[in-house]
């Protein structure tokens, strides 16, 4: 069997004269493991091996791909790649990136990590379980337990002269804890990433999750009112993924942006600075490159509330006059590059979550939110989503459990009453947010 970055040249050295080719070539090796009421509920193995090919003659490009392919397969792939080339529209833009060195990033990849034999993984997903049903007398059965990792590799060539490759390891752990009280039944989630099980601190996502679960017992509905709002790690998630979509040059030149046209501008307080940065080791979207080989960095979006630029790759870099970010991102080796974030976070500050709360007296603590991403406008900002979460009483003290409100406002309102942030910066998939405080917020219950 051919390397992946063997397979990945064999493409560019198919390419005709005036072409310009690139091979993005990816494996993966995932391990799943679910756990119920302490027997093995799915174990899920899958490998995947392939390349994509983008091939621009004219200003036209053409893709196409090929799983686990021979060498033979790979020009065929190329020849593919060439004939969907002919039906597309000529742009100006199109063109492959140039190569650029690459720092490599060699923690990415575990050796000891990649080597675990099944059966810790199995026995981790049931002491997993068996810890989060057996702290807390309310919670005895989780509705998902989970432990999963992977090991993957990367490569990519084109005739631009890009040859480049990394592999990672990556694993992470969920538990969602039932707590149970008469009638009454509430969730509490809690989930972590790592590179390598030591990273995990899985007795702690057991624990989280319980202790989420046990203290929205007994919740109620509040009245409707405008106070502040404190968000936690989880809940503040949530909309960093709305502003990761409106920070993307791709849907600026598009006019799906809110922040079109106010590069410069106040678009937030300034306690709120916003990073993206694909080399930040604590993030698991950590790469040397990104999906068309350009080097990553870290890229200041938002500094102390205004607007610096967007997120770019090569395309959009030249449509917009600049310089890739190095924010090419790909859904795999079946899709050509568009423009995604890396590791995209809020920068932290310097309270911890006691003393914002304790600046938040008789406001609300908000532990989740659902429908943000529908119901959330991209062009306006304008959102109402459902939340849950507790009082917040005097001195900071977290209260009674709350349910059933809703909070709306729009995501340029919002950044600006961002009136601090926490010291607890903490990644959930890609993206990292520490506690903030919000200065004030419609909080709709009664």
């Amino acid at each position: 069997m051919l390397e992946l970055g063997d397979l990945c040249r064999a493409a560019v050295e198919a390419a005709r004269p005036g072409e310009a080719v690139e091979a993005f070539g990816q494996e993966a090796r995932h391990t799943e493991v679910k756990a119920r009421r302490g027997e093995v509920e799915g174990l899920t193995f899958s490998e995947s091996r392939g390349i994509g090919v983008r091939l621009i003659a004219g200003g036209r490009v053409g893709f196409a791909w090929a799983a686990d392919p021979s060498t033979d397969e790979v020009a065929a792939t190329v020849a593919r790649a060439r004939e969907n080339a002919a039906l597309a529209e000529p742009d100006e833009f199109n063109a492959l990136p140039d190569a650029a060195s690459t720092e490599p990033i060699p923690a990415l990849y575990r050796a000891e990590q990649a080597d675990m034999a099944l059966d810790r993984k199995v026995g981790l997903a049931l002491d997993l379980e068996r810890r989060a049903t057996s702290t807390d007398p309310r919670v005895t059965n989780c509705d998902d337990v989970v432990y999963g990792d992977s090991v993957s590799r990367v490569a990519i060539a084109s005739t631009a002269g890009v040859d480049a490759g990394y592999e990672r390891t990556d694993t992470w752990c969920v538990v969602v804890a039932l707590a149970v009280e008469g009638d009454e039944t509430q969730t509490g989630f809690s989930y972590r990433i790592g590179r390598e099980l030591g990273e995990l601190a899985w007795e702690e996502v057991a624990d989280e999750a319980v202790r989420r679960a046990a203290a929205m017992l007994g919740a109620t509905k509040p009245a409707s009112q405008k106070v502040p709002v404190v968000l936690d790690p989880f809940a503040g998630s949530s909309f960093l993924g709305v502003l990761g979509g409106a920070l993307s040059a791709e849907a600026v030149q598009k006019g799906r942006s809110l922040f079109a046209e106010r590069v410069g501008e106040e678009v937030g307080s300034a306690a709120f600075t916003l990073i993206d940065d694909g080399r930040e080791l604590a993030g698991p979207a950590a790469a040397p490159f990104d999906d068309e080989g350009a080097p990553t960095g870290r890229t200041e979006l938002i500094t102390a509330g205004t607007l610096n630029g967007f997120l770019h790759n090569s395309y959009t870099a030249r449509r917009g006059g600049t310089i890739s970010t190095g924010n090419a991102s790909r859904g795999g080796y079946r899709t050509s590059p568009g423009v995604g974030t890396t590791n995209f976070y809020v920068a932290p500050g310097h309270l911890s979550p006691a003393e914002l709360l304790a600046k938040a007296e008789g406001g609300v603590l908000i532990n989740d939110v659902s429908g943000v991403h529908s119901g959330a406008n991209p062009i306006s900002g304008t959102f109402s989503v459902g939340a849950t979460g507790w009082r917040i009483g005097p001195g900071g003290e977290v209260g009674e459990p709350l349910r059933e409100m809703t909070i709306g406002s729009t995501i340029p309102e919002m950044l600006a009453a961002v009136a601090a942030v926490g010291n607890d910066l903490r990644f959930f998939s890609s993206t990292g947010v520490p506690t903030i405080l919000i200065g004030e917020m419609t909080v709709a219950g009664v």
